[in-house]
């Protein structure tokens, strides 16, 4: 005789599947890098600070000057960094499949190497190699 689809195992089965299916769906964006398209729009794009983390993880407190701090992804490579007493031109180049950015200012030959952990069409975080997070938010 056939048990019916009722039992408390298969109420269990059910909830865990429906739960996978909908979380797959909405989809977490942390740790989604996508096309390199999603950094710099059609032609450029802005990013403003939303939150910055040290590397053991605590919140870093910005000044009133650093949460007016952007960055602009150029479509030809550039990128200008930009605060209200100050703005830095440079290059980058941005490895997808490894997950990384490099940049390099114009006025320097010191070229700073970024892990990407989150990229998406509204949201890019940056780790540095001693585990800092600045995660940024599209303007």
């Amino acid at each position: 005789m056939k048990r019916p689809f009722n039992t408390p195992l298969h109420y269990l089965a059910s909830l865990l599947m429906l739960l996978t299916m909908i979380t797959y769906a909405c989809g977490s964006k942390e740790g989604k890098v996508e096309g390199a398209n999603m950094l710099y729009g059609t032609d450029s794009k802005v990013w403003k600070t939303h939150k910055e983390e040290d590397a053991s993880g605590d919140k870093v407190k910005q000044t009133a000057e650093q949460k007016q701090e952007e960055i602009r992804f150029f479509a030809n490579g550039q990128y200008v960094m930009s605060s209200p007493t100050e703005s830095i031109n440079g290059k980058y180049t941005f490895d997808q499949a490894g997950k990384k950015i490099t940049m390099t200012p114009d006025n320097g030959n010191m070229a700073n190497t970024f892990d990407v952990a989150t990229l998406t069409d509204d949201r890019l975080t940056l780790r540095s190699p001693e585990g800092a997070e600045l995660q940024l938010e599209a303007d």
